[in-house]
């Protein structure tokens, strides 16, 4: 393993270290959902004190990054039953795992970071022959000349726990402008409420993170339809559907799971990039 590279601990980039924590914490305890053997290793290895994070977010917190996890693993396996070959591009990637839990050895991966993330990455997580980093950032969009594909494989891009540090108009014009360039392609994200995006400020701030502030929300899907016209909603579902519960969670967490669905807080959402209209 290399040598940790410093990593600022009050900026967007460190935000890599809460869901790191929390599929490593909820999925010992959550196997049924999600087992996330690499986080697990990662934390082992990683020279950061995690209970700070562990106090401010608790249990929920935990399950809901080890839920997203399985939702993104389920959505990208989803697609390569008709895809085997595709092209998947991990938007802001961080410490993220997913490659290792869902390679089925035809697959290429992108790992899109901005250069400190990705160094810090990669003293955890090397490059290999299918899975390459492009520290660059999202928003600089010479980075569409390094993701090689064919539109026949297909091509598919998540973006886990992402989106919400920007502005709903800076997004719309980098999706709109994938949309055009990768014609036939998916993006799969999620998302929450005005009301989520609020309450997890307060608690990134607890951390002590002052300078990461979420400023996108969804509260109607359907609105994301008018972004580009090559672009249009497969579907939005709850952050909870089809996650087995368990009993063994607090009765807070049960309730706050239902919460999301009653009240719409938190969901994933499916674009498609169409060959245009």
């Amino acid at each position: 393993m290399k040598n940790q590279p410093a990593l600022d601990t009050h900026s967007i980039q460190s935000t890599m270290l809460l869901p790191l924590w929390g599929r490593a914490a909820a999925s010992e305890k959550n196997p049924d959902i999600l087992y996330d053997r690499q986080a697990i290793e990662i934390i082992k290895n990683c020279d950061y004190d995690f209970d700070s994070i562990a106090k401010v977010f608790g249990e929920f917190s935990g399950i809901c990054y080890v839920v997203r996890a399985r939702q993104i693993d389920d959505a990208i396996r989803a697609y390569m039953q008709t895809h085997p070959r595709a092209v998947i591009v991990n938007i802001g990637a961080g410490l993220d795992t997913t490659f290792s839990r869902v390679d089925n050895g035809l697959i290429r991966w992108y790992n899109l970071d901005l250069p400190d993330a990705i160094a810090y990455r990669q003293s955890f997580i090397p490059d290999s022959e299918r899975s390459q980093s492009i520290a660059k950032s999202f928003f600089d969009t010479t980075w569409f000349e390094d993701v090689h594909f064919t539109p026949e494989e297909g091509i598919m891009f998540v973006a886990g726990g992402v989106f919400y540090y920007f502005r709903e108009e800076e997004l719309r014009e980098v999706v709109a402008a994938m949309a055009r360039r990768f014609p036939g392609g998916e993006l799969y994200f999620d998302a929450e409420s005005k009301q989520a995006v609020d309450k997890s400020n307060r608690m990134v701030q607890k951390t002590g993170n002052q300078r990461a502030p979420m400023y996108f929300y969804v509260n109607d899907a359907a609105a994301l339809n008018r972004w580009a016209p090559e672009i249009s909603v497969v579907s939005c579902l709850d952050y909870f559907a089809g996650i087995p519960r368990s009993r063994q969670w607090s009765w807070r967490s049960r309730l706050m799971a239902r919460a999301s669905a009653w009240m719409g807080l938190m969901k994933f959402i499916h674009l498609r990039f169409s060959h245009g209209r």
